[in-house]
């Protein structure tokens, strides 16, 4: 009897990645559209790759289980 494998949540996986130390990085938001009325130092800050806080990596990395 072989066991049950755990389906990877895939609009998750889409949008954030664990590292190999275990933090999990995402893209900023507000980055899309209507970039012109955003100041430059704004949007540096927006491009950068962020991290999660550990309450909200719980939760992420029960829906990216084999990451």
């Amino acid at each position: 009897m072989a066991g049950y494998k755990i389906k990877t949540h895939k609009g998750a996986a889409k949008r954030f990645r664990v590292t190999g130390s275990g933090k999990v990085k995402h893209k900023a938001a507000f980055g899309g559209h209507l970039l012109t009325s955003k100041a430059s130092k704004r949007m540096r800050k927006i491009t950068k790759v962020s991290h999660l806080n550990d309450t909200d990596s719980k939760t992420i990395r029960t829906l990216l289980p084999y990451s």
